[in-house]
């Protein structure tokens, strides 16, 4: 491909490497349907552990559990015997369309059982969290036309409450083994069942074999996105399928590897990475925020899957730990850091694996080999002397991180590249089962989110006259392929809107292609940000390059249609403590915070708050010095005014989605006055 074509790229072939890992593992090329995966991953790996729930981390109050490869397959069969017994069979509607049993619930492994159960008795499952608003949920059951329901527990079927008896439900089925009659007596219309007492009916049932093919629905996952009503995504088990099939030419797992789960399991991403790492024999650990630390030291995962924000969190609990050591060593750490950075960058430019230089010259890879090789034996006695133990702390045995969600931030690309941990970035949406494009470990070209993923196109076109662009010039990426969804559910308008007569997707984010077909991505088409002075603004690089200090904790930033930009911060408030103590300034926080700082002495200068010059003036500095080092930086992109905020945006607030990105309309409207007053 030439630099001055346009930017169109198509994978319809594996690579040798790719051919290669595709001969290492278990062939699911002529699988029909999701159900198909089970026996054969039971009849290769019968005893081997699939499911381990050592904290019983669902909200469904059971016990830890842990199930065999074999034990799991006979589950799955008993599940939807039961719900086969009780009236739901593989019946299609006019439409084409099996019945939908929607399943609310969280992670564990009765999710995963209820998941392929409904899907094996011939429905199609809805799935949302149980901790998602009631309103979102009531809409969800009514909009998908559900007959059945699934829940966690006693308490979310009671959050739900009356509103039920109005919706055409004919089962209510509990993943705890709650009494039913807990519930009953405001639903007396409704037939419940816990989970013991459904697997007791399948028990004593002949499950019937539906006849399911890669054009049948498989499941409807609302989005709840980071703005606007939910729409339903229909995916059929072919959209899934592609991306069980082809997650082998990035991850070559061996039976019995170990697995760490933390994302929600009925998110798309998490939920097909589990599909694939389960057909190859994986064993997969729920965690959870409050044990993942210790499990990643004690389990030793040679695979996790996560989004930015997770790194982020692991990536400061290292830097906080660093600035906790004596001054001496803390600067040893930083000079260690710092060569490593200049190592890294020059192995990338003697390989050709440097996004801001991918054909350099001769001279340039000799002379960054010659760097390299020079600062190599520093890097080796950092690795000894401390990044060997950062590993340990993530149990030391893991092969990748796979990130997905959003892009990563080039300070954690360069981090992970450093302490040596490998981290595969993809790229893809709900609406595209998600995976479209992912880096892969012989080709990790950091910045990026990798080339496609096999019978995956990528297009790069003009936002407003939507033609080709060339390669290099970013555009709005359009995707095609064999995970592209059917449609949103009932909504032919969004589709239309979606999908053009072509079958191309329009993803709504901005990005280029590389003369090597890698996708990087530069931002979202509706969060870009206009100045008075006509300069388009992608906030992301700008707000990634910010959280590379020590005392930002969460920035969004705001602007449209102003002279200039401007953020709302939410600060790192131990780090911002640690300084004002170290300037013998005392900073207290209100009594509902955590309050670090010392009670006032005589050591003190003076007492300090966040709208204090002291702190403004920290703020300004640190904010004018990551932007302005921000590879590609312009002066529009210098930030303005900005506001310290102490509520951190949260899933709990409504501020973040599931997947821990920042809706900005939310914020934005929850700040409105704030952010008008920084304009003002």
């Amino acid at each position: 491909m030439s630099e001055n074509s346009p930017a169109d790229h198509r994978s319809f072939q594996r690579t040798p490497q790719e051919r290669a890992n595709q001969k290492r593992l278990v062939d699911y090329s002529s699988v029909q349907s999701l159900p198909e995966i089970w026996p054969i991953a039971a009849q290769q790996f019968k005893t081997i552990v699939a499911l381990k729930d050592p904290h019983a981390v669902g909200g469904h109050k059971g016990a830890p559990s842990t199930f065999t490869y074999a034990q799991l397959y006979q589950q799955i069969q008993q599940f939807a015997a039961g719900l086969q017994a009780l009236g739901f069979q593989g019946s299609l509607d006019e439409t084409g369309i099996p019945a939908r049993i929607a399943l609310f619930a969280d992670n564990s492994p009765r999710w995963l059982i209820a998941d392929q159960g409904i899907i094996t008795a011939g429905a199609a499952d809805v799935v949302r969290g149980a901790q998602a608003e009631r309103e979102e949920l009531l809409f969800i059951l009514a909009e998908s036309g559900s007959t059945g329901l699934v829940v966690e527990d006693v308490n979310t079927l009671t959050k739900l409450g009356t509103h039920l008896d109005s919706l055409p439900l004919q089962l209510v089925v509990l993943l705890s083994d709650e009494e039913p009659a807990d519930s009953a007596t405001s639903h007396e219309t409704l037939k419940i069942l816990n989970f013991s007492q459904l697997m007791a009916v399948g028990a004593s049932h002949q499950l019937t074999p539906v006849s399911q093919n890669k054009e049948t629905l498989a499941t409807l996952m609302y989005t709840s996105g980071t703005s606007g009503k939910p729409k339903g995504v229909m995916l059929m088990h072919g959209n899934l399928l592609h991306q069980v099939r082809t997650y082998s030419d990035v991850l070559t797992p061996q039976p019995g590897d170990r697995v760490l789960s933390i994302l929600p399991t009925w998110h798309v991403y998490e939920r097909s990475v589990e599909y694939y790492i389960l057909s190859q024999g994986c064993t997969q650990m729920y965690t959870n925020l409050r044990n993942v630390k210790k499990d990643l030291r004690d389990f030793k995962p040679n695979l996790m899957v996560g989004v930015p924000r997770l790194w982020e969190s692991i990536y400061e609990g290292i830097q906080k730990q660093f600035r906790e050591q004596p001054a001496n060593k803390q600067k040893l750490v930083q000079n260690f850091l710092g060569v490593s950075q200049r190592y890294i960058e020059a192995r990338r430019l003697s390989q050709g694996m440097s996004l801001d230089n991918l054909n350099p010259s001769a001279i340039e890879r000799l002379s960054a080999s010659v760097q390299a090789a020079a600062l190599w034996p520093v890097h080796q006695l950092a690795d000894k002397l401390v990044y060997q133990k950062v590993r340990e702390a993530t149990g030391g045995q893991v092969n990748q991180l796979i990130s997905g969600g959003g892009s990563l931030a080039r300070h954690l690309d360069n981090f992970f590249e450093i302490i040596g941990i490998e981290v595969l970035v993809g790229y893809g949406l709900t609406e595209t089962s998600p995976v479209t494009n992912v880096r892969r470990p012989w080709r990790n070209l950091r910045y990026s989110s990798g080339p496609p993923m096999l019978e995956t196109e990528i297009r790069i076109v003009d936002p407003e006259t939507r033609k080709p662009l060339p390669v290099g010039e970013r555009g709005l990426v359009l995707i095609r392929g064999s995970q592209v969804m059917k449609g949103y559910y009932k909504n032919p308008e969004a589709t239309a809107k979606a999908i053009n007569p072509e079958g191309w997707f329009d993803s709504g984010d901005l990005g280029l292609l590389t003369p090597q077909n890698d996708l990087v991505l530069t931002g979202r088409a509706k969060d870009t940000i206009v100045l008075t002075n006509g300069e388009n603004i992608e906030p992301q690089p700008i707000e990634d390059a910010c959280l590379r200090s020590a005392y930002i904790d969460q920035i969004i930033l705001v602007g449209q249609d102003q002279r200039s930009l401007g953020a709302l911060i939410v600060p790192n408030l131990e780090a911002l403590q640690q300084w004002a103590a170290s300037e013998k300034l005392h900073l207290p926080l209100p009594d509902s915070l955590p309050n670090q700082a010392a009670t006032p002495t005589e050591e003190f200068r003076k007492t300090i708050d966040l709208d204090s010059k002291e702190v403004q003036n920290l703020f300004r500095t640190e904010l004018n010095r990551e932007v302005q080092n921000r590879p590609g930086y312009r002066p529009d992109d210098r930030i303005g005014a900005f506001k310290l905020i102490l509520e951190p945006f949260s899933i709990e607030n409504g501020m973040m989605t599931q997947t821990l990105k920042v809706r900005r309309p939310i914020v934005t409207e929850r700040y409105r006055d704030i952010i008008n007053g920084l304009f003002a």
